[in-house]
This record gives structure tokens, C-alpha cells and sequence, in this order.
């Protein structure tokens, strides 16, 4: 059946609606408490993931998923729900990783880092340029739907080996070492790879839901675009088919 995310309010506390009504930068945002009193709160990787590692790993895990279902089918229903659920998870998991992570390598690894953080912006920027083109296209398009998701697969894909195998495990030492130097020792409270799993995660609810390359991957020029792109991109999430059992973390659709 045709499936759309229900536009619920989520119930903000004071403290953080002046924030919204500031147009307070995603970074800044991620860090902000968010009252609730529904169960569903979040269903999104950094939620349950207990470091950044597993929650990046995680998303990827889906992505493939979700790319598997659209590849092996020839229903052309089927194809665009997951083709919704695709680019909505890979939009955002894009710009939260730009606004959080990338950031990261550049404060805790030096020249290196910096080095790090660069090249996969530029990696970034050509996947959003495809999926860009993707989400304007439609399953009945047969000669341009497979054929341009294929495409950006391909990159994707790449970037994907290359940080699990490089990135992360180097991002994961950083942060350890964070912990070393921390007063008391390890073991105190939450660790810095788990809260960055948390902003993660949390970012990823208010960040849009399509690709819009033209914003760029510069953290503070792509929070303000974000900041007008998102709730346009969400209202039409509305609108749109995804799969009957997926659940929705950003706070217009809950």
C-alpha cells in the first residue's frame, strides 16, 4: 500500500525551540538537549550504535541493503520505495558526517587529518552530485534508474572500503587517546567516541533529506543551506513511498 510519513509535531522544550528560532548551526544543534515523551524517539544509528565506528558501519550496512533491493527488482513500486528510503538515508548520512566527523579528523590528527577530511569531501561532493541526479529520476525511466544508481554505487562504494579500512580505525585511536588524557583516566562517564556517536545520530534528524551538492561540505556554509533545504525536504517526505516498515528519526515525521 501507499505509504506516507505521518507530520507529527515533536514536543521541543523552550531552551531549544529559541535555539530553532536562532537558526543555531547543526554542530551546535547535535549538542542540544531534545525532550520527548514518545518511545519512538530517534530510530537512527547513533542512538544504538555505542561508538562512531559502528554507527558509520551501520548506515553503510543499510545503504548496501537498501541498494541490494533496488537492483534485484523489476517492480517498478518497489524500486522507487527503496529509492526514496536510499537517498534519504544517504543524504543525511552524508551532511552529518561532514558536520561531525570530518571536523574531528582535522581537530584530533593534525596535518593529516586535514588531509583526511579533504579528500572525502571531495569523494562526497561527487556522490551528491549523482544522487542528485538520482532522486529526480523514476523507476519507469529503465534505461536511466539502475544505470545512474550503478554509477553512484561505484563511488560510493569506494569511499565506503576506504573508510572503514583507513579513516575510521585512525578517527577511533584519536579519540582514545582523547580518553588517555583525560583527567581521571579511562572509564569516567561516556567516551568521546560514543558522544560523538550521540551528535551524530541527533544530526542526522535535522539535516535534509535530499541531496543539494550546491551547499557544499564547508560545516558552516552547509548549517545555514541546511537549515532552509531541511524542513522543505521533510514536508515532502511526506509525500513520497518508502517501504511500509522503515521509521523515520527526523522530528517531522514522527
Amino acid at each position: 500500500m501507499f505509504r506516507t510519513r505521518p507530520l507529527v509535531s515533536l514536543p521541543l522544550g523552550a531552551s531549544f525551540r529559541h535555539q530553532l528560532n536562532v537558526a543555531l548551526p547543526f554542530r551546535q544543534l547535535a549538542a542540544a538537549s531534545v525532550p520527548t515523551t514518545t518511545s519512538r524517539l530517534y530510530a537512527t544509528t547513533g542512538a544504538s550504535a555505542t561508538t562512531i565506528s559502528e554507527a558509520i558501519k551501520k548506515d553503510h550496512s543499510e545503504l548496501t541493503s537498501y541498494y541490494n533491493e533496488i537492483i534485484n527488482s523489476n517492480d517498478h513500486d518497489h524500486q522507487e520505495r527503496f529509492g526514496n528510503q536510499f537517498t534519504w538515508e544517504l543524504a543525511r548520512h552524508s551532511v552529518a558526517e561532514e558536520l561531525i566527523v570530518y571536523p574531528a579528523f582535522e581537530s584530533h590528527m593534525g596535518k593529516e587529518g586535514h588531509m583526511m577530511a579533504e579528500d572525502d569531501r571531495k569523494a562526497h561532493h561527487r556522490v551528491k552530485e549523482l544522487l542528485k541526479e538520482f532522486q529526480n529520476l523514476k523507476p519507469k525511466q529503465e534505461d536511466q534508474y539502475v544505470p545512474k544508481l550503478k554509477e553512484l554505487w561505484q563511488e560510493l562504494a569506494a569511499h565506503i572500503e576506504d573508510e572503514e579500512a583507513n579513516d575510521l580505525p585512525k578517527l577511533e585511536a584519536a579519540l582514545q587517546k582523547i580518553e588517555q588524557q583525560r583527567e581521571g583516566g579511562m572509564g569516567q562517564g561516556i567516551s568521546a567516541s560514543e558522544s560523538m556517536a550521540k551528535k551524530f545520530g541527533l544530526t542526522k534528524a535535522f539535516v535534509p533529506s535530499r541531496s543539494h551538492p550546491s551547499a557544499g561540505e564547508n560545516p558552516y556554509f552547509e548549517s545555514a543551506m541546511g537549515m532552509l533545504a531541511a524542513p522543505i525536504d521533510h514536508i515532502a517526505d511526506i509525500f513520497r513511498k518508502f517501504p511500509d516498515n522503515t521509521i523515520s528519526p527526523n522530528p517531522s515525521t514522527k
